[in-house]
This record gives C-alpha cells, structure tokens and sequence, in this order.
C-alpha cells in the first residue's frame, strides 16, 4: 500500500535591525564573541527589557506579504527551558497571542505548484552559541546572539514531499530577499529550519511525528526528511510504532537526540515585563501599502509583459537585484525582453559575484546594441561583459571593444582575403563541407575568426565560405 508523507516546517529568520529585540546592543554577525552584550541579554537580575519598534514593522510585512492576518495586540510569553546559551532560563517569544495567523506559502514545483497553509508567525529572540569544537573537552557560549530578533514561520501539517519542503523554502527565502527584511544568509544561522514528519496510510489519523533541528541548507531538509520517512514506512511495515524523537542531521545522517518536548515542557506564562504589542489600523495599512512586488507576481507579469517563458522569469527574478536589473536594461536599451533577458542569463549571471550588478544596465544596453548592429559579434560581446565586469573604471563597451580588437571588420575587400586564405590551406574540408559534411561549415568559420584576430564578421563570413561552395 502507499505511504503518506505529512510535513510541517518551522523557520527561523534574523530580522535585519541595528539592534537586539529588547536592548540596545548591536545585532551585528561576526564580532568578537561576547562583545555585544549587555544585562538584559545576560539576563542580569533587574535588568528589563524593551521592545524594538523597527523589529515588529518587519515581522508584520512578513505577515501581510505572506497573506497572513497581522493582529492589532500580540502578547510575549516566556518560554521555559534551560541550556548554556539561554542565560535566563527562559527565552521571551509569543504563544498563545502571536503578531500573525493564518497565510500560506506556495512555490513552483515539478508537479505545477505546492502550497504550505501557515499557522502563525511569531516574534522571538534568539538564544547564543554553544562553540563545542574551540577547546577539548569544553564547551564555549557565545552571547552575540542572544536576544537578536527573530520571527518564526509556522505551517500546519501539509501531505508534501521533501522535495516540495525544499521548493517552499527557496520561496520563502526569494520573498523574505524581496522584502529586505533578513539577508537568509544560512551560514551564519539568519535562516535555520526546523523541520518535522510522519507518515500515514491515505485516510488514516496522523501519527506520531519526528523532527529534525537546526537545518542551515535546503539541500539537508530534502535529505535529511526522506531519511526519516523511509525509516518511518520500515518502522511500520515491519509491525513497530514511530517514537516522537527529535534529531539532528549532520553529513548525511540523522541522530537522534531526545524525545520531543510539547508545550507544556515549555511551561508558557506571559511575559510580565512587558506590555502587549500594538499595531493601530492605520499601521497595518501603511505596512501592507508599502510592500513591494512580490517573486510570485513578478514572475507572472515577466510572462506576459515580456513574452519569457516560465523558466527565464523564474531565474530573472530569483533576487530583486536582478530583475530590477533585467527591467532597467529593457527599459534603457529599448530591446526586447527575451533580448536582454538571454544576455543576463548568459553572459552577466555568470561573472555576477558581488551584492549589485557587475555592469551598469546602460552598458550591458550599449553591448546589446553594438552585437544588434553588428559592430561586434556575439562572443566579442561576451568578451566585454567580462572585460567591464572585471575593471574598476567604466569606459563605454565601444572603447573596451576597440581596446580588445573586438570591433568586427566592415571592410569587404579584407574579410575576402581572409576567407580565401583559410580555404586555400583547407581545400580537404572545403570538399567534404561540399559533400554535406556541415560540421566543417564552423571548423572553417573559426579559423577565419582566427586568421582576423576576432576582427572579422562571422555571419559575413558564413556567407562568403556558402558563395565559394557554389
């Protein structure tokens, strides 16, 4: 019989503020350990905390660009648990009053499209950072973290693949990119997911779940979750039952650590130092006007406006930096869409390594126009790219392009005598290109291009190489 996969993912995001939840301390990554710190975030006796403004605005667009309904008055509840990185004892997150409910999440997949219904969102702060490989037999806490704001996105329990678990996340992390509210960075831990599942029989109640922590790549969700449902089906074929376990999952396996804690582990009370969060109607307005377009809804004006198939929108809006890009570039060279978007796929893409585009759109329009023109060939332009995206200065691609030797030759009389030579050191290939070997047709093609030191017009010279086979 066939097994039912059931999935529901938890996501932890770093909210890009200057400053930790409820104190002043920089939230910056990367500082020397424990230089961020203060009473409130080493949970000193007396010591009170404050709520940071800029970091419930965040959290409620996550909400509003995740369809979710933002609540007008959240509550903050400790949550009781005790671990060398949390030095109060407690960690202050929402509960049963949470900033946001409801939503969804869906993205692309291979089968069309995959929805995730949310829970909730709620904001929370993070705990330090246990170092365990720094001294033998130690273990170092870091408390840089400690009190850095997060939100936690929430779904329900969704029948999905791993795989799906992957696209949904990769979505989620365009939208959260698209809104600048967290860098996702995954290496250093501003996007972490804990993920968890179960199996069942189509039909049957849910049974017990297993979870695994701490993921910092898509690629260790997708894997680590079919790891577990295989032992999951293996467990129950052969008459066992599923432990509610949590694991973590490092080089390509899964260990388990402890039985899964509920909620009443936790011991949830409201956080008596302080007060509710409020968001007035106006605020929630202004919020919700003030959101960008979204990757979904990018993608599927690309389709239309500029006639790209499914594939080019998606990856010419993988980041809000390069579709920005894309639309400039269309915009300023007054080229088609499907024009420009090849030469970013092709040529800017892949010498694209810094946080903004290697060229201006101006020039990358200019490239595009002198290869129209054919002023420069295809593989001149390509050379360009490279060229500007690897310099310091700007010059126009025109003046690069001489520089180089790339401008393509006008002068008839030239590119003859350069054509005739090739086929005079070549007459074999000449007579097996008139025999039908067409392959032959860029062998020669090329060592023209090479004869004139790139200068020469490859389609002039197809044309001349067909004349001379007539």
């Amino acid at each position: 019989m066939n097994w039912e996969t059931v999935l529901g993912l938890e996501v932890h995001v770093r909210l890009k503020t200057a400053s930790k939840l409820f104190c002043d301390c920089p939230s910056r990554f990367g500082d020397p350990a424990n230089t961020n710190v203060c009473a409130v975030c080493m949970g000193l006796p007396g010591a009170l905390p404050v709520t940071n403004r800029n970091a419930v605005d965040l959290a409620a667009r996550v909400a509003l660009a995740l369809g979710c309904e933002v609540h007008k008055e959240s509550v903050f509840a400790r949550k009781s648990y005790f671990y060398p990185d949390l030095p109060k004892g407690y960690q202050i997150t929402q509960y049963e009053n949470p900033i946001a409910t409801g939503g969804e999440l869906e993205a692309p997949s291979e089968a069309g499209a995959v929805c995730f219904v949310l829970n909730r969102i709620h904001i929370e702060e993070d705990a330090g950072k246990s170092i365990h490989d720094r001294v033998a037999g130690s273990t170092l806490v870091d408390l840089n973290r400690a009190g850095v704001p997060l939100v936690e996105i929430v779904t329900e329990p969704t029948v999905a693949d791993p795989a799906d678990a992957r696209s949904c996340l990769v979505e989620l992390k365009r939208v959260l990119e698209y809104l600048g509210v967290s860098d996702c960075n995954m290496e250093d831990g501003s996007l972490r997911v804990d993920a968890n599942i179960s199996v069942r029989r189509p039909g049957e109640q849910l049974g017990n779940k297993q979870e695994v922590k701490n993921l910092n790549s898509f690629a260790a969700v997708e894997w680590s979750l079919e790891a577990l449902r295989e032992e999951q089906i293996s467990e129950l074929e052969s008459g066992g039952t599923v432990s509610q376990l949590t694991f973590s999952a490092s080089d390509g396996t899964v260990k388990a650590m402890r039985d899964k804690e509920g909620s009443d582990d936790y011991r949830y009370f409201p956080e008596p130092d302080l007060p509710p969060v409020v968001l007035s109607e106006a605020k929630i307005k202004s919020l919700s006007a003030g959101l960008l377009e979204l990757p979904a809804a990018r993608r599927f004006r690309f389709s239309e406006e500029y006639g790209l198939s499914t594939y080019d929108a998606r990856v010419l809006t993988a980041t809000r930096e390069v579709a920005d890009f894309f639309e400039d570039v269309v915009r300023l060279s007054d080229r088609p869409g499907k024009l420009a978007g090849g030469w970013i796929m092709n040529e800017v893409l892949a010498v694209w390594s810094g946080p903004g585009p290697p060229l201006s759109a101006v020039a990358l329009g200019e490239i595009i126009s002198l290869v129209e023109e054919r002023s420069l060939s295809r593989r001149g332009g390509k050379k360009v790219v490279e060229e500007m995206a690897g310099s310091s200065r700007e010059e126009p691609p025109r003046v690069v392009a001489e520089n180089l030797g790339l401008i393509l030759e006008s002068d008839v009389a030239l590119t003859t005598r350069w054509v005739e030579d090739v086929i005079r050191e070549h007459p074999a290939e000449m007579e097996r290109l008139r025999d039908g070997e067409a392959r032959l047709m860029d062998f020669l093609v090329g060592r023209v291009m090479r004869t004139s030191g790139g200068r020469a017009d490859p389609v002039v010279v197809r044309l001349m190489v067909k004349e001379r086979l007539s």
